[in-house]
């Protein structure tokens, strides 16, 4: 009886693992601005914007990042496609600035929906949502 138990929850977490990765592998990122903001902005600019080494974009005004929470298949495509790191590499870089008082980490938002709400509202803000979230109240600058 207990070798059935563990092979049905095997073949559960298994059946998890492979919706994880497909879901991963399908997630297309969307990086936002608002329909206002004429910067031209390439990979490694918004890759600084989210490092924190950059605080502005090329038309000269303030570069307000902000992120959504750990885990989403979103968010670790973006990290993994645009900044180049790891979930866990991104967290630790931003912990030693943290530490160090070298740097605040992007603003947390809970989903597509509140971080299209805040590029739409402000020029300043710059975003990443899933390329299905996408409306026409934001500026799509890059997708991946």
């Amino acid at each position: 009886m207990k070798i059935s138990i563990f092979k049905k929850a095997i073949a559960v977490l298994g059946l998890f693992v492979a919706t994880s990765v497909f879901n991963l592998a399908n997630a297309e990122v969307a990086v936002i601005v608002h329909p206002s903001n004429d910067s031209a902005l390439s990979d490694s600019d918004i890759k600084k914007i989210y490092l924190g080494k950059s605080k502005k974009f090329s038309n000269g005004a303030t570069a307000v990042a902000v992120d959504l929470p750990e885990g989403t298949a979103i968010r670790v495509a973006f990290i993994d496609a645009i900044v180049e790191k790891s979930e866990t590499q991104f967290k630790s870089y931003w912990s030693r600035l943290i530490f160090t008082g070298k740097g605040v980490p992007p603003k947390i938002l809970q989903n597509d929906a509140e971080v299209i709400d805040l590029v739409s509202r402000n020029p300043d803000v710059i975003g990443f949502v899933d390329t299905s979230s996408v409306n026409d109240s934001v500026k799509v600058v890059l997708t991946k």
